[in-house]
């Protein structure tokens, strides 16, 4: 294998190291800003929906079958909270909208 392959694997190791350590490092005694807290409590979250959107979009064959799912799949989170159902009723939808 080239060289370039083994330093680039050496960067990204050293970089997602330095990601995890740096909390340690920095952060020495509890967090008591009620901001900060519900900050970091949403990150997983958001990260999670940022990565997730996109894909939702961009799974079926057309986005409108996609922004079908989007509202179907907000609607029985917020009604049933129950993250099976709420694929289960997206599946359906992208489902039936590629029926018509």
């Amino acid at each position: 294998m080239p060289k370039h392959i083994y330093f680039s694997l050496l960067v990204i190791s050293l970089t997602i190291y330095a990601i995890r350590v740096m909390p340690f490092l920095f952060i020495r005694k509890p967090i008591k800003n009620r901001w900060f807290k519900s900050f970091l409590y949403y990150v997983p979250y958001v990260t999670l929906a940022v990565m997730t959107f996109p894909a939702i979009l961009t799974a079926s064959q057309t986005p409108y079958a996609g922004a079908v799912a989007l509202a179907a799949g907000i609607a029985a989170a917020f009604l049933s909270e129950d993250l099976f159902i709420t694929a289960i009723t997206c599946c359906a939808a992208v489902f039936l909208t590629g029926l018509f």
